[in-house]
């Protein structure tokens, strides 16, 4: 098979012109920056999670069967250029855009609302899609750039936020928040159908525990948000936003061993709780 895309975490084979193969690797970005330290076994919790959910949720997608531990067999889709995403909590990039009244196009929010905030109703967040850096884009742009027709958007807006409620449902019964959630969509080939693609997973959304959920403080994540957590603790966070503004990036730092064990202990323990229920 030949190696297609080779992205921040699946590295995408043709098969046949009516297939791809994902393969999840152990590696691991934050703030869209690879780290050069793999989480061994990372890949293979993705790819179990990723069926479990494809199984479970109420959408057609484009999943065939899994190859193995870590590879799933896909339909090939023509891929929507933006990435779906679903907020149920003022947290991560939503939260820093609100403090800064950047959210003119979406819903009002309520003043001095503080971090971790459960919103009144989901909202629907779309970001351009890179491997560079995703950006926020409005309904509007989606509309004024043509990536989707108007009764396209919508489906997938709905489609989106519907799911990520019935994501939650499922999530609770286990003991676990999902903060929010990003999903992708594709076109099937053969006759324009848009579909649920990619994966989901920790590294598509963000998950807490509910005993220790508590507005207005950072919040213990069970998902890629650990790493980030920690990222930020030793301050390479700061030096990506300083170099941003260059378009560079840092040299990501070795991961400690306990850094990772501990994310794949996070990991291991949102699957078997949630796919156990």
């Amino acid at each position: 098979m030949r190696l297609i895309h080779s992205g921040k975490v699946k590295d995408v084979y043709d098969v046949d012109e009516k297939n791809i193969l994902f393969h999840f690797t152990d590696r691991v970005s934050a703030y869209d920056v690879p780290m050069i330290t793999p989480i061994v076994g990372k890949g293979e919790i993705l790819c179990k999670f990723a069926e479990f959910w494809f199984n479970l949720l109420r959408v057609k997608n484009h999943m065939i069967r899994l190859e193995g531990t870590d590879k799933m067999l896909v339909k090939r889709l023509n891929m929507i250029p933006i990435e779906c995403v679903v907020r149920g909590y003022l947290y991560g990039s939503l939260f820093d855009r609100y403090k800064h009244g950047e959210l003119t196009h979406l819903e009002s929010f309520a003043a001095n609302l503080p971090l971790a905030s459960k919103l009144k109703l989901p909202i629907f967040d779309p970001t351009t899609k890179s491997n560079i850096h995703d950006r926020p884009i409005s309904e509007k742009d989606i509309l004024d750039q043509q990536i989707l027709e108007l009764n396209e958007l919508q489906y997938v807006k709905n489609t989106s936020i519907n799911l990520y409620n019935h994501m939650v449902d499922i999530a609770d019964q286990s003991g676990f928040i999902i903060a929010d959630v990003k999903f992708e969509f594709g076109r099937d080939p053969s006759n324009g159908e848009i579909i649920l693609a990619d994966s989901v997973g920790p590294d598509e959304f963000r998950v807490w525990l509910k005993s220790q959920y508590a507005p207005g403080i950072v919040q213990e994540s069970y998902d890629k948000q650990y790493l980030r957590d920690w990222l930020t603790k030793i301050g390479f966070k700061d030096q990506v936003d300083m170099l941003s503004k260059n378009g560079n990036k840092p040299v990501p730092p070795p991961l400690p061993k306990s850094v990772v064990q501990e994310l794949l202990r996070r990991y291991a323990y949102v699957y078997e709780k949630i796919s156990s229920t």
